[in-house]
């Protein structure tokens, strides 16, 4: 979920741009390492890092892949959804999710969105199940868990989409160790980065198992369609460093946005809402703004390039009408920097240029 960059001509020459990874020596050492080995193809260091996310998610499995929409496609497959069935997933999201539902030859079926969190709307999404509905998708938007307890609880297999939530909880749990499978995504920008790459996590041996089989063609005694999927020892070794920082990377966010919900807090500004069952990371700090596009014009002129988080919703992709929730946060969402390689000073240019454009 990449999200659009707002491109207004800059006047300042130095940019904060509203991503980038963060990096040090102990990831350069890591791929280094690789690279030096020879071995730079699916090997011991993909295999390190798969055990290393389960065992911290707290599942029995995980498969490395190409990228997040490969771990979308493989679970929608191991699930046994195909022509005919359908999938519900909220329309607030990139279209990573809709891509993979198409790759299997199902029909997506959008659901609205809860306004204070941006989440999948659980009443909505109830009135959409038909005996078609084969398979859920719940991304947990922005680093902050969807209603997880009753999604599971309507005996539908859930998709967790964790691509914006490595590291935040529900309840007493992980995110991403309670659906029948989760995916994660290491794009450049991610919680973790790994260039690109994602993961497909969970208890079912069969469904771990039967993603392994998919995700690689080559050698094999019998023919069925299999796929291109796999991760190199290079991302896997850069993954494995940077999933070490997880922790110091979530407790930076967290005094960044700490930071932000001062300002909007004086500005009476509503703040991104946080149930207290749940554990927000701050993937992105997004708030509903009177007019999102003269506020990013507004932070532009002073250094600072904010986006929109999703560039479009789903529904307007295909044709859709009936979503006024998700269709009012789209026009008022404005996501501001927030990631771990921000420095002091760059958050203090952020919060004036803030304050600025909003009064």
């Amino acid at each position: 979920m990449r999200g659009g960059i707002h491109t207004a001509k800059a006047i300042y020459k130095y940019m904060i741009p509203h991503s980038r990874p963060t990096l040090d020596q102990s990831d350069f050492d890591g791929v280094l390492k690789v690279i030096k080995s020879g071995h730079l193809v699916q090997g011991e260091q993909t295999a390190g890092f798969e055990k290393g996310l389960s065992s911290l998610i707290g599942v029995k499995g995980g498969v490395a892949v190409s990228s997040g929409t490969a771990a979308l496609h493989l679970s929608l497959i191991s699930l046994g959804v195909g022509k005919g069935d359908e999938v519900i997933l909220p329309g607030f999201v990139c279209t990573a999710p809709l891509n993979a539902i198409h790759y299997v030859g199902a029909s997506p079926v959008i659901a609205e969105i809860d306004r204070r969190t941006f989440n999948i709307d659980v009443n909505d999404l109830k009135r959409r199940i038909t005996k078609k509905t084969k398979a859920i998708i719940a991304p947990h938007m922005f680093g902050l868990p969807a209603d997880l307890e009753d999604i599971a609880s309507l005996g539908i297999p859930v998709i967790e989409d964790c691509a914006h939530s490595l590291g935040s909880r529900y309840g007493d749990h992980y995110t991403g160790g309670i659906g029948a499978l989760s995916i994660f995504s290491f794009y450049a920008t991610k919680v973790i980065a790994t260039g690109e790459g994602g993961m497909v996590l969970s208890n079912n041996d069969g469904l771990i198992e039967g993603i392994k089989d998919l995700r690689d063609y080559d050698n094999r005694e019998s023919y069925a369609v299999r796929y291109n999927y796999k991760m190199t020892d290079i991302q896997a070794a850069l993954g494995i460093a940077q999933l070490k920082k997880l922790s110091p990377f979530i407790k930076k966010r967290k005094e960044i946005a700490d930071k932000y919900g001062r300002i909007f807090h004086d500005l009476s500004i509503p703040v991104p809402f946080v149930p207290k069952d749940r554990e927000h990371i701050y993937y992105r700090y997004v708030v509903l703004l009177r007019d999102a596009e003269l506020f990013m014009d507004a932070m532009m002129k002073k250094g600072v390039v904010c986006a929109r988080p999703i560039f479009k919703p789903l529904h307007r992709y295909l044709g859709l009408s009936g979503y006024a929730t998700t269709d009012l946060v789209w026009e008022k969402a404005v996501s501001i920097p927030i990631y771990p390689s921000l420095t002091d000073h760059e958050v203090g240019v952020i919060a004036n240029a803030v304050r600025s454009a909003l009064t």
